[in-house]
């Protein structure tokens, strides 16, 4: 008898194999175009006004995806509850002063601050200093302030410029570089001539979401129009913005006073989050993640957010609909998955910041992050490759050398896409790496992986991103392949390796 089960034992062990194996693909098939466009439709539609974070259409979208959780029979993952609020503070703008010599100047004709980018009360200034476009780059061998002594003066630059900065979220954008330089050399503050005064719409009254309030600022940024840097470099007249790089540098003296009234406001968001709990290694955790927020409303015109992040949001329920539908049917995983929807992506990746600062179960058992951000539209400026059947994945040469293995294993066994590592680049310019919620999980040490379509172009964050123009056939074979990587991580016998250094600088 023991003879032969030991001669049967490499036959049951393949059949286990094998019956685990048709589960997987058995219950992807849960993942289908029509659920996620009844979800999508929901999401994305006008009752959720855009879902901005802290706003009442964010709360709807977080209660009907807490009612999916409920529904599915994930257990709340919050103590007793499926939400974990979390504050965010807002300063408001209630008057702006600007003057130079006595003279004062009218807000967004001849001049504009964005909230956080000033003190609180009013400044005065008398030393005043040209400096060009105020750009100091290595690339480029450019430095405006070359031979200037700025310490303790306001700084003038011009609006643009040739040299290299680097753009988007996590970036620094060309002004954000020039704001950096100037603070680098000592200014006090920084002017910055505007191309396009008198401002065509109206600069915003509200700064940005926070998740701690607005620290005292004692370096201001403001843009002005070419009548108010003449007034402040002494010119009785105008001089025209295309003659300003005419203008030699250094130093002016006049009399500026800005000035803000601001007040600070404290909202309240959430992540939701539903569990379903894993046999063996229920202590270990796989977390699929998208956020649920996007830009909101202003009047009447809704930023729909279909492709971001409405897609990854349904990509997170259906999976955990596909989950707990194998769990009811004896298939369940053998470590806990978490499923999460977080807010305040766009404002920062505040919510998962204040996930990974507080969070629910002990990050170093956490096998890895699975974050999925736009996944239903094509990239409008992919030129090369098969545009219909890709998907952009980040991370994969990050922290665990098993994320590749894992996930290109299941691709070429089930779904076949072209997994594209072009964001994984080193030089990628959008630092795309920094710019979604799985940065949060990574910089706490967690392997993590994010599947994205690439669109940065075309309807991104505009009220066009509706979703009409999803491509489901596409999404579901993208969300079917990323079923299938959680599907091998949450029962693999080892946890993910933790062996690359996140050797990388913070957004």
């Amino acid at each position: 008898m023991k003879k032969f089960l030991w001669i049967c034992l490499p036959f049951i062990t393949t059949l286990a194999m094998a019956q685990k194996t048709d589960d997987a693909a058995k219950y992807a098939e849960i993942i289908t175009k029509k659920g996620l466009q009844e979800k999508l439709t929901i999401i994305a539609s006008a009752e959720m006004e855009g879902r901005e974070t802290a706003s009442p259409g964010q709360k709807k979208a977080a209660a009907y995806i807490e009612d999916q959780f409920k529904k599915f029979g994930l257990k709340p993952g919050n103590g007793n509850s499926y939400q974990q609020l979390y504050p965010v503070y807002q300063d408001i703008l209630s008057g702006q002063t600007l003057r130079v010599n006595g003279r004062n100047f009218v807000w967004d004709k001849d001049y504009s601050f964005s909230i956080q980018n000033i003190a609180n009360g009013e400044q005065m200034f008398n030393n005043m200093v040209f400096a060009g476009y105020g750009m100091v780059d290595s690339l480029s061998k450019v430095n405006d302030y070359a031979g200037l002594d700025v310490k303790g003066k306001v700084v003038i630059v011009l609006d643009g410029g040739t040299a290299t900065a680097t753009p988007g979220r996590g970036g620094f954008g060309v002004n954000g570089a020039k704001m950096t330089a100037a603070r680098n050399n000592g200014a006090a503050g920084l002017l910055i001539v505007s191309q396009d005064s008198p401002r065509k719409t109206p600069t915003g009254l509200k700064g940005r979401m926070t998740l701690k309030p607005s620290a005292p600022n004692t370096f201001f940024v403001a843009t002005i129009s070419d009548e108010v840097a003449s007034a402040l470099t002494g010119r009785t007249y105008t001089i025209p913005f295309t003659q300003w790089k005419e203008v030699n540098k250094g130093n002016y003296t006049a009399e500026l006073k800005i000035g803000a009234a601001k007040t600070s406001e404290t909202l309240e968001s959430s992540n939701v989050i539903g569990v379903l709990p894993g046999t063996d290694k229920n202590e270990e955790y796989v977390f699929i993640t998208g956020h649920y927020d996007h830009l909101g409303k202003v009047g009447d015109v809704i930023w729909y957010g279909a492709d971001d992040d409405g897609s990854g949001t349904v990509s997170v329920m259906q999976m955990a609909e596909a989950f707990t539908t194998a769990a009811r049917k004896g298939s369940k995983p053998r470590r806990t998955i978490i499923f999460m929807t977080v807010s305040g992506e766009e404002k920062g990746l505040l919510g998962s910041e204040y996930y990974s600062d507080h969070p629910t179960i002990d990050l170093s058992r956490a096998a890895a992050d699975l974050n999925i951000d736009m996944v239903g539209r094509v990239d409008t400026e992919r030129k090369t490759g098969d545009t219909l059947n890709y998907v952009y994945v980040i991370g994969h040469d990050k922290l665990s050398s098993d994320l590749p293995v894992i996930n290109e294993g299941v691709n070429n066994k089930y779904t076949n896409l072209v997994l594209d590592y072009k964001y994984d680049d080193p030089n990628d310019r959008n630092r795309i790496y920094f710019r979604s919620d799985h940065y949060n999980f990574a910089r706490k040490g967690v392997p993590i992986l994010f599947f994205y379509d690439g669109m940065l172009l075309a309807d991104y964050h505009k009220p066009t991103d509706t979703i009409e123009k999803i491509n489901f056939d596409l999404m579901e074979k993208r969300v079917r392949m990323i079923f299938h990587t959680g599907w091998e991580i949450a029962n693999r016998d080892n946890m993910l390796k933790r062996d690359i250094p996140l050797n990388m600088p913070s957004r």
